[in-house]
């Protein structure tokens, strides 16, 4: 079973919610300045976001640890 690309779509946008704010906190946190923190976020928002999607439409092509379900699969 594949994943349609939508989901992808909204799964990398989640990721990089989640992986936006760690950058913007880090940031803060080595910079002290909180518009720097914001500035490389909103950058890197953007590359990952792309890198992510791609990321995760090449994995949806590979087959390891995918498993096919049987007709004799058990299913509730």
């Amino acid at each position: 079973m594949q994943e349609k690309a939508y989901r992808s779509v909204i799964k990398t946008i989640s990721w990089r919610t989640v992986g936006t704010l760690d950058t913007i906190v880090i940031s803060y946190i080595i910079t002290g300045n909180l518009v720097m923190a914001a500035s490389i976020g909103s950058i890197e928002v953007v590359t990952k976001m792309i890198l992510y999607y791609y990321h995760e439409r090449a994995w949806n092509k590979i087959e390891i640890g995918r498993h096919k379900a049987t007709a004799n699969d058990y299913h509730i």
